[in-house]
């Protein structure tokens, strides 16, 4: 199976596996997966991941977080930027999750980034995602 957005396939997966109440998800494994896990696991949304496997099959194994009061810390995802819609935003108009209790997931110059760290560095970028 072809995927033509494999940014919104990872989303799609944790999503999914929240929805089955499983604590581990697979995902295959590209620069830009790894660096958006890195920033989940970061900003506490995830307790931690690895890249399994050797060649063309490697995978990256997420383990997810789980709450005391709720069942997963992640309530949701939303994939902003599209292949046949880009989106893009200045320092000045990066956007803000739920008042600043989620974090929009940014892709500058410099790097995969948070909206907070983007703001820091002053710089814009294309909107990847939202986290809450």
């Amino acid at each position: 199976m072809v995927v033509t957005d494999v940014i919104a396939d990872m989303l799609t997966r944790i999503r999914n596996a929240i929805n089955a109440r499983h604590l581990t998800v697979d995902v295959p494994v590209s620069k830009v997966k790894v660096s958006i896990a890195q920033i989940l696991k970061d900003e506490g949304y995830i307790t931690g991941f690895e890249v399994i496997g050797e060649g063309t099959k490697q995978m990256i194994h997420i383990t997810l977080k789980d709450a005391p009061a709720s069942p997963y810390i992640i309530t949701g995802l939303k994939r902003i930027s599209k292949p046949g819609l880009r989106i893009y935003a200045s320092v000045d108009t990066l956007p803000k999750v739920l008042s600043g209790l989620g974090i929009a997931i940014i892709s500058t110059s410099k790097g995969i980034m948070t909206d907070k760290q983007a703001r820091q560095n002053n710089v814009g970028g294309e909107v990847l995602a939202y986290v809450w």
